[in-house]
């Protein structure tokens, strides 16, 4: 059981996809603009790789070791499909924003490195787990991003839905380039100088402001 725990936390934190691993990043500079794109493409990812990783365990007995690669990439582009499909069909809004990134799950190299370095050499019950803990974790990172670039690019929270949140009030003026591509990788880098901060475990408050005299005095030692 500790065993299975930790396979499911460490998708969320300590090896976190997008924060740790730098996984997937075509999606996650791409469509993180608004928290809404950055959440529909995390659960849609997430949707994937559980559906990839159970099959993928399933047949890790019957799928010739020449031939897997291909395999798995196939077995991917099946749900990636199912996701494309019901997309248009019921969120077709959304659909049309994240265009073709839909499709593109099919080559996300989070998916294809799971699934050839977890999901195929586990039981089913491990896969499972797996794929919840790294689809979880990539689907906050992505909502995060999302979030952090409409609040500075529109003041809001999950635009365009009916669940709008005005975060900032009419005297905000929007910073446009949080969410242009290049505001994607200036947030992303950000981000993820600050969480190397947080998951440095010799990190402390004394660090950030006495850093410089402790190294001198080191130094001088």
């Amino acid at each position: 059981m500790a065993e299975k725990n930790r396979d499911f936390v460490k998708g969320l934190w300590e090896e976190n996809p997008v924060f740790v691993m730098l996984l997937g990043m075509c999606p996650v500079l791409a469509v993180t603009s608004t928290a809404t794109n950055g959440l529909f493409m995390g659960l849609a990812t997430s949707f994937v790789l559980f559906g990839a990783g159970i099959v993928n365990s399933l047949l890790q007995n019957i799928i010739p070791d020449e031939v897997r690669i291909p395999s798995f990439i196939v077995v991917i582009a099946t749900f990636v499909t199912i996701v494309d499909l019901v997309s248009r069909a019921y969120f077709p809004g959304i659909a049309e924003q994240l265009a073709l990134f839909i499709p593109l799950i099919i080559v996300n190299c989070l998916i294809l490195n799971r699934s050839e370095a977890f999901a195929s050499n586990v039981n089913v019950l491990r896969a499972i787990i797996d794929a919840l803990g790294r689809g979880l974790g990539f689907t906050w990172a992505l909502t995060f991003l999302g979030g952090i670039r409409e609040i500075l690019g529109f003041g809001t929270l999950f635009r365009g839905t009916e669940s709008v949140i005005q975060v900032l009030g009419e005297w905000y003026q929007p910073m446009l380039i949080a969410i242009l591509p290049a505001g994607a990788f200036i947030t992303l880098g950000i981000v993820v100088a600050l969480f190397n901060v947080i998951m440095d475990e010799s990190f402390s408050i004394k660090d950030l402001f006495g850093g410089t005299a402790a190294v001198e005095k080191e130094q001088t030692a």
